[in-house]
């Protein structure tokens, strides 16, 4: 049974949420004291989290922060926020999705089944290691290293690193690489996808690889 930690200080959506995920079989852990959020987490272990970014003491992204520093486990950000700075921040904070509130709880549902799916259940060719110019991409861990050096990738950061360098030569359009990040269903603009490229470029060049994503514009990215 995987656990999805519920950081929510709206208690009647907290509620909703966390009735509707154990139908599902899920194991739903409330967080109810928000100065301690990354305690529960390192407690409890759980395979997703839902992140409320309106919470007391400290808000949603200083929690996403905390918890990206121990892990990389998958984070949905639920918020009434719904600017696109609000949508950007979350994602170059280490969220993997954003859902607005409010939101239907199918749709929630969704997006957390393919997370899982995606994270703990499907492991296509889980020994693969991409090498390219030096560059090492580790299927098992989402690990990058170059020169004994390596650093931890995001969930999306990693899909489309794999992604490109399964298509080494090749150029990779821009829908492409939002059809393998996110559901069909799902609507994904291309400041988001620029965002986490850009991440994945910063980690790349932070190893000492430089221009190792090459843009083709209007077309997409390509890995020479």
């Amino acid at each position: 049974m995987h656990k999805i930690m519920m950081i929510e200080d709206d208690e009647k959506i907290r509620k909703i949420v966390a009735e509707t995920l154990k139908k599902w079989q899920y194991d739903v852990v409330e967080v109810t004291q928000f100065d301690q959020v990354l305690t529960e987490f390192e407690r409890n272990s759980p395979h997703l989290v839902l992140l409320d970014i309106n919470l007391p003491v400290f808000d949603g992204y200083y929690w996403c922060q905390q918890i990206r520093s121990v892990s990389n486990v998958p984070i949905i950000f639920l918020s009434s926020r719904n600017q696109n700075m609000d949508i950007i921040m979350a994602i170059n904070m280490g969220g993997d999705d954003f859902i607005q509130k409010p939101f239907d709880l199918d749709i929630l549902l969704a997006k957390i089944n393919a997370l899982i799916r995606r994270k703990y259940t499907y492991q296509e060719d889980e020994n693969i290691r991409f090498n390219h110019l030096g560059l090492t991409l580790n299927v098992t861990n989402s690990t990058i290293e170059y020169n004994g050096q390596s650093t931890e990738l995001s969930r999306n950061e990693f899909i489309l690193l794999q992604v490109m360098m399964r298509n080494i030569g090749k150029i990779v359009s821009r829908e492409d690489l939002m059809q393998a990040l996110w559901n069909e269903d799902q609507f994904v603009d291309d400041n988001t996808l620029t965002v986490n490229v850009n991440r994945l470029r910063k980690k790349i060049a932070a190893l000492g690889v430089m221009d190792f994503i090459g843009t083709r514009k209007g077309m997409g990215y390509i890995i020479e």
